[in-house]
């Protein structure tokens, strides 16, 4: 695959790379590297895209990408508060001489499921949030004796969910990765004013027919689908975050019209807004 490639590197005294990353928002577009990562959200909200899937991340967000898999982070600015997460990154390399060994039989399914991107359960990612905060300020020796625990912990105890569809073409050249780049920040700069499958088709200087190819070919749905998706995914962010009525949600979500939204929301969250509201109220 030929999509944005970004290079990892480790420091002479780790054979894997962890990283504290603090900033206003995430920077990368979407990309791919030749190594597995693991991300631990601290502190921030948005949306995250793992191969064809689109997902609203949290704090205690944990998910595990394969490698070559395409993925980013997106910050959406609903909190105005700073990104803060702990990534981890290794090569297959790492675990050579130990994958195939029986005390590694678990982490090995894990891994080759990682794949399609892989998500795990709030509770067991917030069990492991002090060995995350740990891991970066460890010596290397007690770094890699927790990073073994936390692979372990989550190969045995989480309950997981494959991101990316069986589907997902992973084959995409620098060209059609550019594509998604630009469909994804014209969706986030424009959800509000109905963002028109025109504009971004000539955006990317393709007939409206070829521009409906790409998009079914690459993420198995829809524009229009995938649109108001994202709509959905920022008004679930607003029931949570916000005292906005559910009215006002919508509206602010970019939907003109409610009994779409109410629609649309069941579809996508199986729950009506005001369920899903109340429903992380008692978390």
């Amino acid at each position: 695959m030929k999509a944005q490639l970004k290079q990892v590197t480790t420091s002479p005294n780790n054979s894997f790379k962890v990283k504290l990353f603090e900033e206003k928002e995430f920077k990368a577009e979407w990309h791919f590297h030749p190594q597995y990562e693991l991300t631990f959200m601290i502190q921030s909200t948005g949306i995250r895209y793992v191969g064809d899937s689109m997902h609203q991340f949290n704090r205690g967000d944990l998910v595990l990408v394969g490698k070559n898999v395409p993925h980013s982070w997106k910050t959406i600015d609903t909190k105005n508060e700073q990104v803060k997460c702990v990534i981890i990154q290794w090569d297959d390399s790492l675990f050579n001489n130990w994958i195939d060994k029986p005390e590694f039989t678990s982490i090995k399914k894990m891994l080759l499921k990682s794949s399609y991107g892989i998500s795990f359960d709030i509770k067991t990612a917030l069990s492991l949030e002090n060995s995350f905060s740990a891991i970066y300020s460890q010596t290397p020796f007690e770094r890699i004796l927790t990073f073994l625990n936390i692979l372990n912990v989550l190969a045995t105890n989480a309950t997981i969910e494959l991101l990316a569809g069986p589907s997902f073409g992973k084959d995409l050249s620098l060209k059609e990765s550019t594509r998604v780049n630009v469909i994804n920040s014209y969706i986030k700069d424009n959800y509000q004013n109905e963002p028109t499958l025109t504009e971004l088709s000539n955006k990317l200087s393709l007939s409206k027919e070829a521009f409906c190819r790409f998009f079914k070919k690459t993420f198995d749905k829809t524009y229009s689908n995938y649109v108001n998706e994202y709509k959905i995914t920022i008004a679930s962010k607003m029931l949570i975050e916000t005292d906005l009525s559910v009215s006002q949600v919508g509206y602010e979500s970019g939907f003109n019209n409610l009994s779409f939204f109410y629609r649309q929301f069941k579809k996508y969250k199986q729950v009506s807004p005001k369920t899903y509201r109340q429903l992380y109220q008692r978390i």
